[in-house]
């Protein structure tokens, strides 16, 4: 079983499109190996951003209703922040399946947090594109749960 179908197996979402699985995974470094860009997920980590904020946002909104809106607010942010999201993806394994160019892999660039966000954006952003906002959403509040509580 190769490292990406046991990353599927782990969060509970099987890809119909690999590609974007494979794209989630390549970060814009990698142009810099072949000396052209390539295509990365930055495209994918601003689509997953906006998933993840507006599927939080949602469950915070519904689970919470006295809770004000300075609070929702604050209470999103700590769940979208760089280094929850570092730790998600640290969570489901993307450092180790992260495409880096030699020169980030030299700089420890899989353990970055920033790297390590924007590369769980982008597999939210891929899910999204794959199957939706309702295998998004599932993903997103399975892996969530407990820091909804």
């Amino acid at each position: 079983m190769s490292e990406t179908d046991q990353l599927q197996e782990r969060v509970g979402y099987s890809f119909k499109d690999a590609a974007l699985l494979n794209l989630a995974l390549t970060h814009p470094s990698v142009g810099s190996d072949y000396g052209t860009p390539v295509q990365n997920n930055q495209r994918l980590e601003f689509l997953g951003d906006a998933v993840l904020q507006l599927v939080l946002s949602e469950e915070l909104y519904r689970k919470f209703p006295r809770v004000g809106e300075g609070l929702l607010t604050k209470t999103r942010a700590e769940l979208v922040n760089r280094d929850r999201l570092a730790q998600q993806s640290r969570l489901i394994g993307l450092q180790n399946l992260i495409q880096l160019s030699k020169g980030e892999e030299q700089n420890q660039g899989r353990d970055r947090p920033s790297i390590l966000a924007d590369v769980y954006e982008a597999f939210i952003g891929a899910i999204f594109l794959d199957g939706g906002y309702p295998a998004a959403r599932e993903i997103i509040l399975r892996q969530y749960a407990d820091r909804l509580e």
